[in-house]
């Protein structure tokens, strides 16, 4: 597994999967190791993914520092491997949270980034807000599953601010468009991965200024693809196009019938959307 050092001296481990002109791919949770990722549904075919596994994650090294677990600190982190990779660009592809840390990267670095493919992207970084009411919208959509009643039960809950962990474990099958064995899974694996210390870390105090984020992204002239799942509640198509709309060069792309995970969803669907745009 390739490695190498981050500017504070903290040792960190990518994944390789394909062959051809890189990939870098930025995972989410936040502060999940890429390992969930997989190869995202055959990407691989088409380009050369670098999973990188954040520090503390994976087969990366844990700081010294905790506080280094902040988005914005993580920036010098992607700014390491393009100076490891020798490349004078990046193209960068990031999922949900891992969103937040590409478009910080872009905002301070836009010489760097060739394309950008933001997936099923959190919001915070640039200060769009998706409401409890717009969640529990796309919830209804999947009301004909088996398991909608008690999901959507608990997300009435959560979005009301009574949240326990049962209830969050119960709202999981909204995240997939498909909720099979592959999905639970899935969704089993993350979560035993999961570490709500280091999350909350990466979302500190000081992480994230969306205004000045906005006026960045504003003049980021390299091609952006934002693409969303139609049932995701997570972030919801709307949410999606008011993000596209921060740059000067994006494209928006909503999958029908994908959640959070759209590669988990319809592999060749996403996968063709995606290779098409970064070729």
């Amino acid at each position: 597994m390739p490695t190498y050092f981050a500017h504070d001296g903290t040792h960190l481990a990518y994944r390789v999967f394909g062959a051809g002109s890189p990939l870098v791919c930025l995972p989410g949770g936040p502060m999940l190791s890429s390992a969930y990722l997989g190869d995202l549904g055959g990407l691989s075919a088409h380009r050369r993914l670098l999973m990188v596994d954040p520090r503390g994650t994976g087969r990366s090294a844990i700081p010294k520092d905790a506080a280094s677990y902040r988005c914005d600190r993580l920036v010098d982190d992607v700014e390491a491997l393009r100076e490891h990779l020798g490349l004078d660009r990046l193209d960068l592809l990031a999922h949900s949270a891992g969103a937040n840390l590409a478009a910080l990267y872009a905002a301070r670095r836009p010489q760097r980034v060739g394309r950008l493919a933001l997936i099923t992207p959190s919001t915070r970084a640039v200060g769009i807000e998706v409401t409890g009411q717009a969640r529990l919208e796309i919830a209804r959509l999947r009301e004909d599953e088996p398991w909608f009643a008690a999901a959507f039960s608990a997300l009435e809950a959560v979005v009301a601010g009574d949240v326990t962990d049962d209830r969050w474990k119960a709202i999981d099958p909204l995240f997939y468009g498909r909720w099979d064995a592959a999905a639970q899974a899935h969704n089993a694996a993350a979560n035993a991965e999961r570490n709500e210390e280091v999350a909350a870390a990466f979302n500190a105090a000081g992480a994230f200024d969306p205004q000045a984020t906005r006026a960045a992204l504003a003049a980021f002239g390299a091609p952006v693809l934002l693409l969303g799942g139609e049932v995701d509640p997570n972030t919801p198509p709307d949410a999606v196009v008011e993000y596209a709309a921060l740059f000067p060069d994006a494209e928006v792309v909503i999958q029908p019938g994908a959640g959070h995970y759209p590669w988990l969803d319809d592999a060749a669907r996403f996968t063709a959307t995606t290779a098409a745009f970064l070729t």
